[in-house]
């Protein structure tokens, strides 16, 4: 990689824009919430997981991670975790 930063966008948005997202936020629960459910894929991608998304072919692991909520293929499991549903607090 050259010495310029790299942007990635997600639906227009960069990745830390998209992160800062209520829509994001609301979708799992609070920031938390969403904070300890891309901890948790995250290693699961990084000790060889596959991507959930069709396009992961150059995206970063968070960015799939990101995706994979944002498309529902990944969410907090309430029950096993223990971990209040939305609105349920």
């Amino acid at each position: 990689m050259s010495g310029g930063t790299r942007s990635h966008e997600i639906r227009g948005k960069t990745m830390i824009e998209e992160l800062k997202s209520t829509e994001l936020i609301k979708k799992v629960g609070g920031r938390f919430k969403l904070t300890a459910l891309i901890q948790r894929r995250l290693t699961e991608l990084m000790q060889g997981s596959r991507p959930l998304i069709e396009d992961a072919e150059g995206k970063t692991h968070l960015e799939i991670v990101i995706q994979e909520i944002l498309q529902d293929k990944i969410a907090v499991d309430h029950k096993a975790s223990g971990i209040a549903e939305p609105g349920r607090e």
